[in-house]
Formats: C-alpha cells, structure tokens, sequence
C-alpha cells in the first residue's frame, strides 16, 4: 500500500509541475537557437520557409506556442530579454539575441544571429 501510494505521489507531482528537476530541464538553454511560432500565423510560415531553404541543417528548437512547454519558454525568452508581455510570433531567442516578428528586411539579421548556432 505505502509503494502505490508513493508512486501515486510522485505522478501527481510530475503533473503538477512540482519536481524542480523538471523545470529546470524547460529553462532556455544558452547554446541552443529556439524559434517561437503559432501555427496561424503567416510571419511564422515565411520565416520557416526562409530558414529551411536556407539552413536546411539548422539544428533550430521549434516550439508552437499553444502547447504549455512551448509558451512556457516563450515567457521565459520575454523574460530573458525584458520583452514585457506584448510579445508576437515569430519569436527567436538565439543566446545573447532576439528577433521578433519577421519581414524580409530581418532576414539579414537572422543570418549574423545565427552564426554561433551552425554547425
């Protein structure tokens, strides 16, 4: 009885998101280049495009942003670069930079962003 109700515990902390272990994990690593997208949004799907005919062996984390991990990092990215909470898609946080939005005019920039990440 003690046995399932320790493992009864330790799901129901795993869901509840209380293991710190855990949400360490989901912190914004500094050598990874994440980009933030919502599936409805146009800016996203142009950037995408650019970056896989561009880079097509970019090692890039993609998060959609209506999942819970992937708005979680979305804040923490907002956090990191004290971007308050008017924030948008797409969201890139690439170690020391960021780029929000994208029209071609950005396109420059996220090529000399994502220097560092290729390999």
């Amino acid at each position: 009885m003690k046995k399932t109700a320790l493992i009864c515990l330790a799901v129901l902390l795993s869901l509840t998101g209380c293991d710190e272990a855990a949400d360490s994990a989901r912190d914004l690593a500094s050598n990874k280049a994440y980009f933030f997208y919502a599936q409805t949004c146009p800016h996203c799907h142009e950037a995408d495009a650019y970056i896989r005919q561009n880079y097509p062996d970019l090692e890039l984390v993609r998060l959609d942003v209506a999942t819970p991990e992937g708005r979680n990092l979305f804040l923490k990215c907002a956090d990191k670069f004290q971007l308050g909470r008017m924030i948008g898609t797409p969201l890139f946080c690439l170690g020391d930079h960021y780029l929000m939005g994208w029209v071609p005019a950005y396109e420059q920039r996220f090529d000399s962003y994502i220097e560092p990440f290729l390999n």
